[in-house]
């Protein structure tokens, strides 16, 4: 499994790859179909579902980010 950091963004992922942020917030996704079920953590919830074209924007030790979704079986992760 591909690993990135807070210095590699923005980056594309791919399933089964992860993004950790300078706080330790892990961001990774799972697919089912077109939907990406987005995964903030280690819960096994969740933080959204997402389709292709659609964004979710969270923060994480004071800094935005935002997560679009791709027709690939990938993801977008960049600071806003």
């Amino acid at each position: 499994m591909s690993q990135f950091t807070e210095k590699d963004l923005p980056v594309e992922v791919h399933h089964g790859e992860l993004v950790t942020l300078s706080d330790g917030t892990s961001v990774r996704f799972e697919s089912n179909g077109e939907a990406k079920d987005i995964m903030i953590n280690d819960g096994f919830s969740p933080a959204t579902t997402l389709f292709p074209g659609n964004e979710y924007s969270f923060e994480a030790h004071g800094e935005s980010f935002r997560i679009t979704c791709t027709f690939e079986d990938s993801m977008k992760i960049e600071k806003c």
